[in-house]
């Protein structure tokens, strides 16, 4: 999951840093669909960080 949402996150990136004119609600949400992104990223990083943590923890307390 966290893949689609980085190659996502680059493709609105890609957009909005590609030398076009658009209008501007259009620039507006494709600026808020990057910034969800990459907060929606983090929060899927966090979580399968804690994931792994607490089987590490688990294991070790199981030996």
């Amino acid at each position: 999951m966290n893949k689609v949402i980085k190659k996502m996150g680059d493709a609105v990136q890609v957009v909005l840093l590609a030398p076009i004119k658009l209008p501007g609600k259009v620039r507006r949400v494709l600026q808020f669909a990057a910034v969800s992104l990459e907060i929606l990223g983090m929060v899927v990083d966090k979580e399968e960080n804690s994931a792994e943590k607490r089987k590490e923890v688990e294991h070790e307390t199981a030996e």
